[in-house]
């Protein structure tokens, strides 16, 4: 997945063979999620499933079938506003495995790519676990949920494994379960949305909850004195380009909450505030003014949930 991750668990009672073993399970967890979803393998199932130019039902893991079920939910909920077959866009504006192209597109060029973009291009077969394409030439791009299941699939490694206090941090999102060492609420926090050495905007204590944060702030490019997200909105087939620097989610699934927190970056600060408050969503909007200054604006979800910590 192209970043870090790091688990802390209590290993109070737990001897250093047992914690061994739970490390090397972490980490094939990990190559599982990743050898099946990544955009940069050419061998992965994702792939081999985007490069492949039929209609026929494509066979693929359960892993890989979950992960499309959850991004049709958050699609169908944010209408449209996340949709993983923005591939073709992300590639176009240099965020994909290809990096920058030589040209930019143009209005025709976006015109051309939006045709083959549209969650309900994709068929999903959950008994014969296959996706179809309804246009040959659909791709998609997971990276903006994949994190979050890969860390949902580590709590359930570790819930197997009857371990019942940790936290895992996969690329940022992170799911805490239980008490810290200190034995009170895993202390997590929200990075302020500015260019340079990382910085705190929020912290508070989260248990049995999944935090994600999408922003603007790190992965972008300057073009002619603007500055070029690497958030899609696949309704317009452009980068972003409203005041928003951060949505962070807080939701019981990983998945949910890195998804949410994508479509909640596209939709914006107006758009997206309004309908995660009219779904109860927590989230935490962080704007930015014409000057740089920073804002923030919390749903009321987000704030019973930190109120206390």
């Amino acid at each position: 997945m192209g970043t870090s991750f790091a688990v802390r668990v209590v290993a109070e009672g737990l001897g250093e063979p047992r914690l061994a073993a739970l490390r090397e399970a972490v980490e094939g967890t990990l190559a599982r999620v990743d050898g099946r979803m990544s955009t940069w393998r050419p061998e992965s199932e994702l792939s081999r499933f985007n490069r492949l130019r039929s209609t026929a039902p494509f066979p693929v893991s359960a892993d890989t079938l979950a992960v499309f079920r959850h991004a049709r939910e958050i699609s169908e909920l944010t209408g449209g506003a996340f949709d993983v077959t923005v591939a073709p866009l992300v590639d176009a504006w240099g965020f994909g495995p290809a990096g920058r192209p030589a040209a930019f597109p143009d209005n025709v060029d976006i015109e051309r790519l939006r045709a083959r973009v549209g969650y309900r291009q994709l068929e999903l077969d959950a008994v014969a676990s296959t996706i179809r394409k309804l246009q040959p030439e659909v791709a998609a791009d997971l990276s903006a949920l994949a994190k979050g299941y890969a860390v949902d699939q580590v709590a359930d490694l570790l819930r197997d494994e009857r371990v019942e206090s940790y936290l895992i941090e996969v690329g940022g999102e992170v799911r805490a379960r239980g008490r810290s060492e200190r034995g009170d609420a895993w202390r997590v926090g929200i990075e302020r949305p500015v260019s340079g050495p990382p910085a705190l905007q929020r912290q508070f204590g989260l248990r049995d909850l999944a935090l994600a944060t999408s922003g603007d702030y790190r992965n972008y490019y300057r073009l002619d004195g603007g500055r070029i997200s690497h958030t899609i909105d696949p309704r317009i087939g452009r980068p972003v380009a409203h005041g928003l620097a951060s949505a962070s989610v807080l939701d019981p699934l990983c998945v949910r909450a890195d998804a949410l927190a994508t479509a909640l970056e596209v939709l914006g600060p107006e758009e997206g505030f309004a309908l995660a408050a009219d779904n109860g969503w927590a989230a935490l909007l962080i704007g930015r003014q014409p000057d740089g200054t920073l804002y923030e604006r919390e749903t009321p979800a987000f704030t019973a949930l930190t109120a206390e910590s």
